[in-house]
C-alpha cells in the first residue's frame, strides 16, 4: 500500500499509473471518491474486467458485470435479500441464534487457547448459507469445511502479488500457469458445490413457496423461461451465489477476528463495551439491533475495528461508462478507475488520529455517537457492497453476543500484542493470534 501514499503525497488525489499495458486512474481520499462515485455515479458506474477470475466469473453474475446483465442482476439480488430479511427481524434473528451456536462453540474450548479463524468464518458462513440454501450447516460438517477451506484460499490467491501481475499480464498465464490454474480449481470447485444445491433445490422446487435465494432464482427463471435473452439461467445463478459466499464471509469474519484481537490489546475498551452491554442489555436475552441507538460506545468501537483494519484498502475497478471531464482530466469511455479506500479510511480531515486505533473518531463530546462521512467501508455509489446491511448486523450482533457471555484472555503481555495490519498482496489481515475465553456468567438463560 506505500506506493499509493507515496503516489498520493506527491501527485495528489487524483493520479494515473501503469500496471502492465492499461492506465488506471487512482482516486484518493473522501471528497475525490464522493465526486466520482456519488455525485457522478453513472459515468463510474461500470466495471473493469478482473483477468484473474476467468472468463466464466468475469462474465456472470452480479459483481463482475456490468450494463443490463448488472443491472437486473443487482436488482433482483437486493429485491430477494430484502423479501429474506435483509435489514430485518427474520434475517436479526438468525444472526442471534448463530451468535448463540458461536458463543456454546466457544465455550467448549474450556479455556484453551485457540485460533478464532475457524469459529469466525463458520459462524458468519452459516448467515449466508441460511439465505441462499436455506438451512445452516454444523460447524464440523464436512462439506461445509470443505467449501470454506476453497473459498478461503481463492480469497488469498486473488489477493496475492502474484495474482495482480496476472491481472496486468494475461499473457503470463500461458508461461506460469500454475498460480492461475490453483485458483481456477478452486473456482471451479466452489461453482460446483453450488449447482450440486441448485439440483437439490430443483427436485424438491414449488414454484409458489420459495425457501430461500435459490428458489427465487429459480422461480424467476421459469417466470422468463420464453425469453431468449433472459439473463436469469443456471450461469448467472451459480455465480451470483458464488458472488454472495466470496464477498459476505471472508470480509465479515476477517474483521470480526481484528476486533477480537483489538480487545485483547485494550482490555479498557473491552470492559466499557461490556459495561454498556450490562447496563442496556442484561444478561438474560440476545442482544438486538435496537440497542445499538442506546449503546453509542459500542457502536463506535464496531465502527473503528471497520476503520482501522481497512481490510480492502484498493476496492474493485471501476470502469468509465462514457467520455467524462473530472476535476479537469479527461477521462474517455472505458477508462479503468481505482480507489484507494486506505486514503479515505485514513483521511485526517475526518479522523483525529487516523493511524491510531481510537473509538473517539465516532463519539462527539457528549458520548453520543457520530457519524463519518468518510467511513466508507463498503465503497459508495452504484457499486457499493451488495450486503453492506446484512455486515453491519452481523459485526454488531456477534460482537456484543460474545462479549456479554465471555471475556477475553490471552498469555501474552497486552501491551506487547501487535495490531498493525498484516499487508497480503493488496489486502490487510490482522496478525494471526491465540485467545482463551472464560464465561461471564455460570449459567446464561437464553443458551
Amino acid at each position: 500500500m506505500a506506493p499509493c501514499t507515496q503516489l498520493q503525497e506527491k501527485y495528489g488525489p487524483v493520479f494515473t499509473f501503469y500496471m502492465g499495458p492499461r492506465p488506471t486512474v487512482v482516486l484518493c481520499g473522501y471528497e475525490a471518491m464522493k465526486e466520482a462515485f456519488t455525485d457522478n455515479a453513472e459515468a463510474f458506474g461500470g466495471r473493469a474486467p478482473i483477468q484473474a477470475l476467468g472468463d466464466t466469473i468475469s462474465k456472470y453474475g452480479v459483481v463482475s458485470t456490468s450494463g443490463e446483465r448488472w443491472k437486473q442482476l443487482r436488482r433482483f439480488s437486493l429485491t430477494t435479500l430484502r423479501n429474506f430479511g435483509m435489514g430485518k427481524r427474520s434475517i436479526e434473528e438468525r444472526i442471534q441464534e448463530e451468535a448463540r451456536f458461536l458463543v456454546e462453540a466457544l465455550q467448549e474450548t474450556q479455556g484453551h487457547p485457540f485460533d478464532p479463524t475457524f469459529y469466525l468464518s463458520h459462524a458468519v458462513s452459516n448467515i449466508i448459507c441460511s439465505i441462499v440454501f436455506g438451512n445452516r450447516f454444523e460447524y464440523e460438517d464436512k462439506d461445509f469445511i470443505t467449501l470454506l477451506e476453497l473459498i478461503n484460499t481463492a480469497f488469498r490467491l486473488m489477493s496475492s502479488p502474484g495474482m495482480q501481475i496476472f491481472n496486468a499480464f494475461p499473457c503470463l498465464k500461458r508461461i506460469f500457469p500454475s498460480p492461475h490454474r490453483r485458483l481456477s480449481k478452486c473456482f471451479d470447485d466452489i461453482i460446483s458445490f453450488i449447482l450440486q444445491r441448485v439440483q437439490m433445490h430443483r427436485e424438491s422446487f414449488d414454484p409458489n413457496c420459495p425457501r430461500d435465494f435459490i428458489d427465487s432464482f429459480l422461480a424467476k427463471m421459469e417466470q422468463e423461461k420464453e425469453n431468449p435473452v433472459s439473463e436469469f439461467h443456471d450461469m448467472n445463478l451459480a455465480i451470483t451465489v458464488f458472488n454472495l459466499f466470496f464477498a459476505g464471509t471472508e470480509t465479515v469474519s476477517i474483521t470480526l477476528r481484528y476486533g477480537l484481537l483489538i480487545l485483547l490489546r485494550h482490555p479498557e475498551i473491552e470492559a466499557k463495551v461490556q459495561e454498556e452491554i450490562d447496563r442496556v442489555i442484561g444478561r438474560n436475552r440476545s442482544p438486538c439491533m435496537e440497542d445499538r441507538i442506546k449503546m453509542p460506545y459500542t457502536d463506535a468501537v464496531v465502527h473503528e475495528i471497520q476503520r482501522f483494519g481497512d481490510i480492502t484498502p484498493v476496492v474493485a475497478s471501476h470502469l468509465m461508462t462514457r467520455d467524462t471531464t473530472f476535476r479537469g482530466y479527461s477521462l474517455p469511455k472505458d477508462t479503468v478507475v481505482g480507489v484507494f479506500l486506505t486514503s479515505v479510511l485514513q483521511d485526517p480531515q475526518y479522523f483525529e488520529t487516523p493511524k491510531k486505533f481510537n473509538p473517539g473518531h465516532f463519539l462527539d463530546e457528549n458520548g453520543a455517537f457520530k457519524k463519518s462521512e468518510a467511513f466508507l467501508p463498503f465503497s459508495s455509489g452504484k457499486r457499493v457492497c451488495l450486503g453492506e446491511s446484512l455486515a453491519r448486523m452481523e459485526l454488531f450482533l456477534f460482537l456484543t453476543t460474545v462479549l456479554q457471555n465471555l471475556n477475553l484472555k490471552t498469555f501474552q503481555v497486552r501491551e506487547e500484542i501487535d495490531i498493525l495490519p498484516v499487508v497480503e498482496g493488496i489486502g490487510k489481515r490482522p496478525p494471526r493470534y491465540r485467545l482463551s475465553v472464560a464465561p461471564r456468567w455460570k449459567i446464561t438463560s437464553y443458551i
